[in-house]
């Protein structure tokens, strides 16, 4: 008859220390605050301004605020959060290959309604995901940013991958004049073959995600009820 005595014996895991709690709700705060501030700004150019003007307003702010976000890949890949490497890395190189790689260098193609549109997906996602973050570290979790947090997605990450592929696509033809016929080339290729599965990883890891959460609640509001 198998044994359970190891299964019974694996120790529990240990609880964060309170510096590297206090870190994540300091990082994931500030993470919040600096999204909110890009989707603002994004809101109030459209409303003044139009959407052509969100770039100037906007874009350099996002774009570091942006970046910032790379130390999550550093959070990754040592151990401080339990999130998978390589869906973290895609997900932040997809954004840095945006910020850094199209509009920074062809600011042309963020006079498109989509820049617009990529920026509030993008804001309200992480605003979502950063305050939830922050709160839960902190003991609390409003039911109301419980549910925006595993359903808003699946309306934000669309609208923000399409927005980011027409940005792509359009910097394809200014790529081949203004950097090289390679780097244009290079665009293509990303567009065309590698985004869309990308896309389709993200947005299945989401869609995981949300039903091992939404599968403990139903297990815990059922052990709660017996």
């Amino acid at each position: 008859m198998p044994s359970n005595t190891n299964k019974a014996a694996r120790p529990a895991a240990k609880p964060a220390s309170p510096a590297k709690t206090g870190y994540l709700i300091l990082y994931n705060a500030a993470s919040a605050a600096l999204w909110l501030t890009v989707m603002v700004r994004t809101l109030s150019t459209v409303a003044a301004e139009g959407h052509e003007a969100v770039f100037s307003t906007t874009g350099e702010f996002c774009k570091w605020t942006q970046t910032l976000a790379g130390m999550e890949v550093l959070h990754s890949l040592f151990g401080i959060v339990r999130a998978p490497f390589f869906t973290t890395f895609m997900q932040v190189f997809s954004r840095y290959a945006i910020v850094w790689g199209i509009t920074d260098l062809f600011p042309g193609v963020a006079r498109s309604p989509f820049y617009a549109s990529m920026l509030l997906a993008w804001s309200t996602t992480e605003v979502i995901r950063y305050s939830y973050f922050a709160l839960t570290l902190s003991g609390r979790q409003p039911a109301a940013l419980h549910w925006l947090r595993y359903h808003a997605f699946f309306v934000l990450y669309p609208v923000g991958i399409s927005s980011e592929a027409w940005l792509i696509w359009r910097a394809v033809e200014p790529a081949k004049h203004q950097v090289h016929p390679w780097y244009s080339t290079a665009l293509f290729l990303y567009v065309a073959l590698v985004y869309p599965p990308s896309a389709y990883i993200l947005y299945t890891h989401m869609m995981s995600q949300r039903r091992k959460v939404l599968k403990a609640a139903k297990a815990q509001n059922q052990k709660a009820t017996q």
